[in-house]
């Protein structure tokens, strides 16, 4: 058998009335708005009559609780407050949501909503400009104030790489007036990535300077390493030999003879000075 659930002053029975609970215990409403011990505590609706309904410490009747613009019952739906007024959802909606930028339509609470810029879009709205498809959550690029997936772009507007015929849609180098994807611009030689570093190129194929001095670039007289020759590298020439400026010295006293007059004996090179015994 159910347990009575009953008002604490009348005994009448409860089950499927409204009532009110104080000190954990339950009041018929008819009591609680008679009982004169009761009175300070009672809210009541802005009309002056007991409340029926609450919300943030705010109580209403139920005929009382409407929307502050179009006045529809509130009573069992969804609402929304600004500056301490209740409005539905149509109205809230209307007045304070964002706007579709495609279709320029209210973007409804609670709805799922895209938003790029500063712009906001349905979800159903945020479409490919080449496919027209929902973009969703996947990866998209703008172009020209239009979006794109990321297929649609590459397919209408990427530079294809020489080397790999892909797409180049990002971090792209350009070398001889054609794009290549970073990781496929590689040195011929060694086959390390030359993107952020100097290189030069031997017969319109890119080197880095370890892979053309060691394959192309002479060798110094006195150290053997190689002179590349690049980035204003100065050097000495003379029958069919090269030097570094700062090899080239006096083989006995080391002085540099760049600029200076020289003697030769057999493959060394002599100041003046030195030179007077030979």
């Amino acid at each position: 058998m159910a347990e009575r659930y009953d008002c604490h002053y009348c005994n009448e029975s409860l089950f499927g009335k409204k009532y009110v609970l104080r000190d954990e215990n339950p009041y018929c409403v008819k009591c609680y708005e008679s009982n004169k011990s009761f009175r300070h505590l009672q809210q009541l609706c802005k009309c002056g009559k007991m409340e029926d309904l609450s919300y943030k410490d705010r109580h209403w009747h139920d005929d009382c609780f409407h929307c502050f613009k179009c006045h529809r019952s509130l009573v069992d739906k969804p609402f929304s407050t600004k500056d301490e007024q209740l409005l539905c959802t149509e109205c809230y909606s209307n007045e304070y949501s964002s706007k579709c930028f495609e279709c320029k339509k209210t973007i409804m609470p609670g709805s799922r909503k895209m938003e790029h810029k500063g712009n906001s879009w349905h979800e159903t709205c945020f479409t490919c400009q080449r496919c027209q498809q929902p973009i969703g959550t996947k990866s998209f690029i703008p172009k020209d104030n239009n979006n794109y997936c990321v297929p649609c772009y590459e397919k209408q507007f990427a530079l294809q790489c020489v080397h790999c015929k892909k797409p180049v849609t990002t971090g792209g180098v350009t070398y001889h007036d054609q794009p290549w994807h970073k990781d496929c611009f590689l040195c011929t030689g060694c086959k390390e990535q030359l993107s952020g570093q100097r290189f030069t190129s031997r017969d319109d194929f890119p080197y880095c300077l370890n892979c053309f001095c060691n394959l192309y670039a002479k060798k110094c007289a006195e150290c053997t390493t190689p002179i590349s020759g690049l980035g204003g590298t100065k050097y000495i020439s003379f029958e069919e030999r090269q030097w570094h400026n700062d090899c080239f010295n006096c083989k006995k006293c080391l002085v540099s003879l760049v600029g200076r007059g020289f003697l030769t004996e057999r493959d060394d090179i002599l100041c003046p000075d030195c030179g007077k015994d030979i």
